[in-house]
């Protein structure tokens, strides 16, 4: 049954390893060989099992993968007809994996194969549901990747430990390893890179234990391959901002506010000032010298009226809707809590189509 490791008596924890795949047909053969053969150094402690999901590849990727699985039997092949990208490819490898434990890994290789055992140990030995391999923590390192991708990588992921409090300094990285049951309970919806926030952001919700191991990212690993144009910065830092939003959204609405409130309220200090110096100059009852003094002012320093009022009224939205969202937010974790709680219960059939 979908779900269930084959039941030989083993001892050995099943091991899942997600390898999602789009038009690698120049690297998957040679990369999957590799992979098997480490997979293969850990069979005295891990019972094994790779599944290559086929992301509608155009360029022969599918005929290799099937024909892969139909070679070496702890692999298993599953397609997507079009491209609906890695969120949903990894989506339906953690519907169809049957370890206690899921590897995410990427075939490229741009981290060395070693981080799959030290994936396994760190997530054996702390129980944890998520261990992440960061490259963005101390005692981790980026290699060969270009400087202006590497500096926004680097930002955003520290921006998402900000907003989401994990304290997970790579936020956004796909090489992890998963508590099984944990990963299926959770309910995702993203379709793309944004999977990998969305998990964490769930987990946190879900107060459940995340852990890091120090990684190398290098894509010198592969300098035959290029780098995929469809990876580009303005995805990414959409992608990033999306997130961010995601994980704390009262912050953009009450930071925003209070930014343009300063603005209103330097403005409107203007405006008081001008009063308070016209003031001094008229005659007569307060009334009269105040509606003359804010006549004067207005006539002195139109924009500080317009310019303070129409601030502050946004300024007040922005903050009001920063309070809403965090009760939203609040309302949304109570129900997301109840939902998890309801789908632990359920049976642990969970097949879908892709």
């Amino acid at each position: 049954m979908n779900g269930t490791p084959p039941d030989t008596g083993d001892l050995r924890p099943f091991v899942s390893l997600v390898l999602p795949v789009y038009d690698e047909a120049a690297l998957l053969e040679v990369n999957l060989g590799l992979l098997v053969d480490y997979l293969a150094t850990l069979e005295d402690r891990y019972r094994w099992e790779v599944l290559l999901i086929d992301d509608g590849s155009t360029d022969g990727t599918s005929e290799i993968v099937d024909r892969l699985a139909s070679e070496i039997p702890n692999v298993r092949s599953f397609h997507h007809p079009v491209n609906l990208n890695i969120g949903q490819a990894l989506r339906y490898g953690f519907s169809n994996c049957r370890g206690m434990y899921v590897i995410t890994y990427d075939i490229d290789l741009s981290y060395s194969l070693d981080h799959i055992e030290r994936l396994l140990d760190e997530i054996v030995s702390s129980r944890a549901k998520v261990v992440v391999a960061s490259p963005y923590m101390k005692g981790g390192r980026v290699s060969g990747v270009p400087w202006h991708r590497k500096l926004l990588s680097r930002g955003a992921n520290r921006f998402l430990s900000i907003t989401s409090k994990s304290g997970v300094s790579t936020v956004t990285g796909m090489v992890r390893a998963y508590d099984r049951r944990f990963i299926q309970s959770l309910d995702l919806k993203a379709m793309d890179n944004e999977i990998n926030s969305e998990i964490i952001y769930k987990a946190e919700l879900l107060r459940a234990r995340i852990r890091e191991i120090p990684a190398h990212l290098a894509w010198t690993r592969n300098p035959e391959a290029p780098r995929r144009a469809s990876i580009q910065l303005r995805r990414m830092t959409e992608g990033f901002a999306f997130s961010g939003f995601i994980f704390r959204p009262f912050m953009f609405f009450i930071v925003s506010g209070l930014v343009i409130g300063a603005l209103a309220s330097y403005a409107l200090a203007w405006v008081a000032y001008h009063v308070v110096r016209f003031y001094g100059q008229t005659s007569g009852g307060f009334d009269a010298r105040f509606s003359a003094a804010v006549k004067a002012a207005w006539l002195h320093s139109p924009h500080s009226f317009i310019v303070g009022g129409i601030a502050l009224v946004v300024a007040i939205q922005l903050v009001s809707l920063g309070i809403l969202s965090a009760q939203s937010k609040r309302y949304f974790e109570e129900l997301f809590h109840l939902g998890s709680s309801i789908l632990r219960r359920l049976p642990s059939d969970r097949s879908s189509e892709p």
